[in-house]
């Protein structure tokens, strides 16, 4: 038994080694740029929580409505394809897409201090849900095109070349390009993890107000990242010429994106017809008109992946279409909305500071279950992911909707754990060791 418990110790020391601080360890000062523009998509949850109490408290807005102002709000996200290849189209000026995406995020969050601070100056302009509507389209926007621009610096952050000019091993870089890609999703989570619990605390003693202002370090944040990523590259050139290589050498070993790469107009074309339709039905107010946006952009992405698997060999289309019909199912499933929200704020009595307490641990938890399953997840195909996931994503609900009917009622009577009879006479959650028998 000893033996037994010895090898079981080493097995899990090898995989925390391994799993856990090996990603740490594999760290490079090239993969901050990407990481920051992430982590600033991480944070911008700062402001989720005061977003939802504002839309509750003051705009009156059904949750209906808000579901629907979601479709248009995703729409931008559609177009993440046509914008990639306009990133590569001008791959010299990519930083100009995050000083766009930055702007526009900033104006969103500026349209929200003074909707939270200057209400009746914006009133007498336009209407308050008409201003709240314009930041929540355009902030989805500035967040598309930092999160192209951050997918091609992950591809720009990881060398092809040594600094002694030799080339580094395929089987090497395939575990750089998986690294970046886990720090990217962990800058992310954990962003939100950091200021999860922070915003819901700030929510219930500052004002709305102060939280947005506060809110415009985040654009601040994937400039900054930018603007290193630029001087690195370029310190990283001045090094390479220092030791001797040439400019064709050295513009090989940066990575510099070939400049002769042509526009693929079949790719541009769908995307702008897509962009011109969806604006003319937007705008004229139809009743169908988010349906036909949907069929039609299906469509049109069934068109441009089309376009893209031409080339390829017949199992790697299938392959890559099975994939894409998995993930859009999934992705496709819809959240229960504004309106949980706001049930769980008016019957369970969930206020600023306890829903960044949920959103924060959810976020470490995520956090941990990413390097401790890094390994697991990468000997799966995507197809038995996605499977797991909705798997487990049904049984992690069920708690939530028996809440809806009754069950922290139910185990408060018969356990001593859950909630009492009311929100007003027994607000929840208190502490359990307050509530046991």
């Amino acid at each position: 038994m000893p033996m037994a418990r010895n090898a079981s110790f080493s097995r899990f020391l090898r995989w925390l080694n391994r799993d856990f601080f090996g990603i740490a360890r594999e760290m490079r000062w090239s993969y901050l740029p990407p990481l920051m523009v992430y982590f600033a998509a991480g944070i911008s949850g700062f402001t989720g929580i005061v977003g939802s109490f504002y839309v509750k408290e003051e705009l009156g807005l059904s949750a209906a409505f808000l579901a629907s102002l979601g479709f248009w709000a995703g729409l931008p996200w559609a177009l993440k394809m046509p914008l990639g290849h306009l990133v590569d189209l001008f791959w010299s000026k990519k930083s100009l897409f995050v000083y766009l995406g930055a702007a526009l995020m900033a104006a969103s969050l500026v349209i929200m201090i003074g909707l939270t601070g200057y209400a009746a100056r914006m009133a007498a302009v336009l209407p308050v849900h008409i201003w709240y509507i314009i930041s929540v389209l355009l902030s989805p926007i500035g967040f598309v095109l930092q999160d192209v621009v951050a997918d091609a610096m992950t591809v720009e952050a990881v060398p092809a070349f040594d600094d002694a000019g030799n080339s580094i091993p395929e089987k090497e870089l395939k575990r750089m390009h998986v690294t970046v890609q886990t720090l990217g999703r962990v800058a992310i989570i954990g962003g939100v993890a950091l200021v999860a619990g922070l915003g819901g605390w700030m929510a219930s003693v500052v004002s709305y107000s102060a939280m947005y202002s506060a809110a415009l370090v985040i654009p601040v944040i994937s400039v900054t990242g930018v603007i290193y990523g630029g001087y690195f590259l370029r310190s990283r050139r001045r090094s390479l010429l220092k030791e001797g290589f040439s400019e064709d050498q050295v513009r090989e070993m940066v990575g510099k994106q070939d400049s002769r790469l042509r526009p693929n107009w079949k790719i541009l074309g769908g995307s702008g017809i897509f962009v011109v339709m969806t604006l003319i039905i937007g705008l004229s107010g139809f009743s169908l008109s988010a349906e036909i946006i949907f069929f039609a952009s299906l469509g049109i992405i069934g068109y441009l992946m089309f376009q893209l698997l031409m080339d390829l060999d017949p199992e790697k289309k299938r392959e890559i279409l099975g994939i894409a019909i998995i993930i859009f199912v999934f992705r496709a499933m819809p959240t229960m909305g504004a309106g949980a929200g706001w049930w769980q704020i008016d019957v369970l009595g969930f206020d600023e500071a306890f829903f960044g307490t949920l959103r924060q641990v959810s976020s470490i938890l995520a956090i941990i279950g990413m390097f401790a399953l890094r390994g697991w997840m990468a000997r799966r195909p995507i197809p038995y992911l996605v499977v797991f996931l909705s798997i487990y994503g049904t049984v992690m609900s069920l708690p939530f909707l028996g809440m809806y009917y009754g069950l922290h009622e139910w185990t408060m009577t018969h356990f001593g754990f859950g909630a009492g009879p009311s929100p007003s006479s027994t607000p929840w959650p208190t502490p359990l060791w307050d509530r046991w028998p």
